[in-house]
């Protein structure tokens, strides 16, 4: 009450400017208006405002109707739950004023409680009180059975899935925005809007019980009014048993009719909302376009109807009539259909080429630096006719893909250059290619969706996988077992867990990795230069001093590429330079140079491997092969490792470091600094995803735990 009185007082302060004014009047429409409506039930209220009130209400009804059927997402009528809690006291209210009005004047005749009310006892139902109360028991049981019962059971149900399904959407947001596919503010939204819709279909759940109630107490008034008019008019107005029920009963009727009308109103826009399938189209679109499209069926239609109006006593007019209807809109359909299919058909061949060109200069197609070849079934995805937000969103989405690619990175990396390639590649296949070198494939189901088992081929997730509908796969970018399904079984997969992908992500993330994977060879002269120039407009002071005067730029691109092998982002650039403008000038050796680097950018290297933790699980050597591989590797004769220890240290690497990311730690192998470039590039084929750190690399604000030894005896 005293946030109201505030409020009260806020709106009505003259100091206040226009806009927090009105927004302030505004604030307190709808209090105001509740209020009101409470109002109408202990004052007395004359007929026209009666009549006034039950018009607005009709007006309500059908304004609700129509939002619901022209929405496009249950979010965009997100209000409708506390609408109907609304309404459905605006109807109640009305019904006690009428019910004062009907019993107290009911005797005067049939416009004692306005003239909305007599319409509907006299026109709708001729006057006469068991039409009306048959009409009425008709309504209240669609309205109470068949639309509120409905609506009920698709809210319950849809509120139960939404739920259910929230960790598998959370899940594809979290995906998309590792993809680079979303930024943190759409995924903010998108998760936002998960929430929000399970909150819709819970409100539902309840806000339908407002309707159903709403039915039961209409029948009840009905009763109390029809019981109530007959003992007053005749114990009080001495009115005879057929008087008091002509003008009671019809009273009464037409007073129930009026409330009840609009509440099945209600009612179908409520269930039009939880009922809807799709967020693209509204549903009188959908309809239109999925009933009334297709000529076959129409044309079927109308002969069936037409065959049936032969039949003798039936009425051959209408039949004919509605069949011919059907038979005209299935032609102009077909016609249209036709049209559409021959207007992007364009085989005309230019013929004025000379007979024998001769070859230059021109005939030489560079090789792409990053290309993307697609097989004719995949066609669709990348076309752009399609648009955001359709099958061809792919475009799209490999933007968004270099993007995160730049911000996590450090570099811009060269535009993918998209073909289809027709004769070499099966329909539903892609393949990744990086200066002409096949980087990777992979197999997309255009239309369908990639049910992804994070948890690996665990006993539950190869239970549920079992269960769904599709085709076995892996996902192509980390290999996780996976299923292609349907769209009609996404949500099946989401609530068992699955991470649920369309198409077009599949490709994006698969391409995503492969970039960051091959980084370093991305990073050609070009983009090295584009890199430079970027900087420079940061610290032109600093990039003047040290590029190209102390490192060439084939030094600077060998040594960022150096980095980028083993995953090291170069996005600080300005520590970069900072550090070679203090060592460059007495070491001119990329891989020492890149060494000093990797200690400079200690800190960073070591969050992006563990994030903000300060204890850092690590792999170490078992004392004995450390110092045996040490030798080998430091050896005044050259660095030579026995072929058999070289192997079984990968080997052993490789498992170690699988059993390290199953206990939920990173892989990374903590070694002495002379062999930790070496040790690096031996482990690289055997455990990619094993990272190695050098002693002088752990800061000093981090301490050690070793989980793991390598080489320890079992």
């Amino acid at each position: 009450m005293n946030d109201f009185l505030a409020s009260v007082r806020t709106a009505l302060d003259p100091r206040q400017g226009g806009g927090a004014k009105s927004a302030a009047l505004k604030a307190l429409v709808l209090p105001i208006f509740v209020v009101l409506m409470l109002a109408m039930m202990v004052l007395p209220l004359p007929a026209f405002a009666l009549d006034l009130l039950f018009t607005f209400n009709i007006a309500l009804a059908l304004m609700v109707v129509m939002v619901s059927a022209q929405m496009v997402r249950p979010l965009d009528f997100a209000a409708l739950p506390s609408v109907l809690l609304v309404t459905t006291l605006l109807r109640l209210s009305l019904n006690v004023a009428s019910t004062r009005v009907v019993l107290t004047e009911g005797h005067t005749g049939p416009a004692a409680a306005g003239k909305v009310i007599e319409s509907f006892g006299h026109f709708l139902i001729g006057g006469n009180f068991a039409v009306g109360l048959i009409v009425f028991a008709i309504l209240v049981v669609i309205n109470f059975v068949v639309v509120t019962k409905g609506a009920e059971r698709i809210a319950e149900v849809g509120a139960r899935f939404a739920l259910d399904a929230m960790p598998g959407k959370q899940m594809a947001i979290d995906a998309d925005l590792n993809a680079g596919l979303i930024d943190e503010k759409e995924a903010r939204r998108r998760r936002a809007e998960v929430g929000e819709e399970a909150d819709f279909f819970g409100s539902m759940d309840g806000a339908s019980k407002f309707v159903r109630g709403d039915a039961m107490a209409g029948i009840l008034i009905l009763v109390i009014n029809i019981v109530g008019g007959l003992v007053i008019g005749m114990a009080m107005h001495g009115m005879g048993a057929g008087e008091a029920a002509r003008s009671y009963i019809v009273l009464a009727v037409g007073d129930a009719l009026v409330a009840q009308i609009p509440g099945l109103l209600i009612s179908v826009a409520a269930a039009i909302v939880v009922s809807r399938v799709g967020k693209e189209q509204d549903i009188g679109t959908q309809i239109r376009g999925q009933v009334f499209d297709s000529p076959r069926s129409l044309a079927l239609t109308a002969a069936i109807i037409g065959g049936l109006g032969l039949v003798p006593g039936m009425p051959h007019i209408v039949f004919a009539i509605i069949s011919a209807g059907l038979a005209a809109l299935a032609w102009r359909l077909h016609q249209a259909k036709l049209r559409a299919a021959a207007a992007p058909e364009r085989t005309e061949v230019v013929a004025a080429r000379e007979a024998n060109p001769e070859a230059s200069w021109d005939d030489l197609t560079p090789v792409d630096t990053l290309g993307l070849e697609v097989g004719y079934r995949l066609i669709a995805l990348v076309d752009k006719s399609r648009g955001p937000g359709g099958v061809g969103d792919l475009l799209a989405r490999i933007k968004g893909v270099r993007k995160k690619f730049a911000q996590d990175v450090g570099f811009l990396p060269p535009p993918v250059h998209i073909r289809d390639n027709l004769v070499e590649l099966k329909p539903s296949v892609y393949r990744v290619t990086l200066r002409g070198a096949v980087a990777g494939e992979g197999e997309a189901m255009p239309g369908m969706w990639l049910a992804i088992n994070p948890g690996g081929p665990g006993p539950n997730g190869g239970a549920v996988m079992a269960q769904l509908p599709g085709t076995r796969t892996q996902d192509p970018a980390f290999g996780l077992p996976a299923v292609w399904i349907e769209e009609r079984h996404k949500e099946m997969a989401q609530m068992a867990g699955f991470t649920v992908v369309d198409c077009p992500t599949v490709v994006a993330t698969h391409l995503s990795h492969l970039m960051q994977v091959n980084a370093a060879r991305l990073l050609g002269r070009v983009e090295t230069q584009q890199l430079v120039e970027h900087v420079t407009k940061l610290a032109p002071k600093l990039i003047e001093d040290v590029v190209p005067k102390m490192v060439s730029i084939p030094t600077l691109q060998r040594v960022l590429q150096l980095l980028l092998e083993e995953g090291v982002h170069i996005r600080d650039m300005r520590s970069i330079i900072d550090c070679l403008a203090e060592h460059a000038s007495t070491v001119s050796d990329p891989y020492e140079l890149a060494r000093r680097i990797r200690t400079h950018l200690a800190p960073a290297i070591v969050q992006q491997i563990y994030g903000p933790v300060r204890e850092l699980d690590v792999i170490a050597l078992d004392p004995d092969l450390e110092r045996l591989v040490t030798q080998a590797l430091n050896s005044p004769h050259g660095a030579a490792l026995d072929p058999g220890i070289a192997d079984t240290l990968a080997k052993s690497a490789a498992d170690t470091a699988r059993s390290q990311e199953d206990r939920g730690h990173p892989a990374c192998l903590l070694v002495p600094d002379p062999i930790r470039a070496p040790i690096a590039r031996l482990l690289k084929r055997a455990a990619p995803r094993l990272k190695v750190l050098a002693h002088s690399e752990i800061p000093e604000t981090h301490t050690i735990r070793i989980g793991s030894i390598i080489g320890a005896p079992a």
